[in-house]
């Protein structure tokens, strides 16, 4: 008896440690590749962030202010320039923690509803490109400014998943910033075109980020239906 209750005590161990490997190896492998995400992410963000300061000399020598010297002799789309500036840089830092820190997503709200989307829109009407670059950043600016108005009113209405998503949604368009500025580096390196690196950046970076905030929410909320099956 005792020879049997072994050998079975055996059977169930043997066959415990592959799954307990199996698992291992799953979320090792799950950490590793939200680090290969995360750390570009995070990395780039920055320094979007540091390339930011300067501006705050006020000097007119950058490429962008000569390009749209004309736009500078308004006070107002100076103004909305330095705005914008200032609360992208500040959305796309809070946005890093939001989802861990309450009081940075209500700063990314507060910014994005007050002063960086506003401000992006008026400056939608004179950017660079044509009238389908212009649209696209209006476009940019009203939908950043609906999500993140939706990811206020669901947490209000402690609709916390409806939340989420929305969050995920703005936070998407807020990095275009980002990714607009990778993909014009790739662009630039295979020799592309000022103009058109500059609009196949701009429209790939919008789309991508879109359609990978949609995959993600899709990810989650399967995820989260999962949660409930037994």
């Amino acid at each position: 008896m005792d020879t049997f209750s072994t050998r079975h005590q055996d059977n169930i161990t043997n066959q415990t440690m592959p799954n307990t490997r199996i698992i291992t190896f799953q979320k090792s492998a799950k950490v590793f590749f939200q680090m290969l995400f995360w750390v570009p992410v995070i990395g780039f963000s920055l320094l979007l962030i540091y390339n930011t300061i300067p501006y705050f000399s006020f000097s007119k020598e950058f490429d962008f202010i000569v390009e749209r010297s004309f736009l500078f002799q308004s006070n107002f789309y100076n103004a909305c320039f330095y705005i914008h500036i200032a609360a992208g840089a500040l959305c796309i830092g809070a946005a890093l923690i939001q989802f861990s820190r309450c009081i940075s997503g209500k700063i990314y709200v507060a910014v994005v509803l007050f002063l960086g989307a506003p401000t992006g829109l008026y400056m939608s009407f004179f950017a660079k490109g044509s009238i389908w670059e212009r649209s696209l950043f209006m476009f940019m600016a009203g939908w950043w400014f609906v999500t993140t108005l939706y990811g206020l009113t669901t947490i209000h209405k402690r609709n916390i998943v409806a939340h989420k998503v929305w969050m995920i949604r703005s936070y998407a368009m807020a990095m275009t910033a980002v990714t607009f500025r990778v993909y014009h580096i790739i662009f630039y390196l295979l020799d592309w075109g000022h103009l058109e690196n500059y609009e196949l950046s701009l429209w790939i970076s919008v789309i991508g980020n879109m359609l990978f905030a949609e995959w993600v929410i899709y990810r989650q909320s399967r995820n989260y239906l999962k949660s409930f099956t037994i």
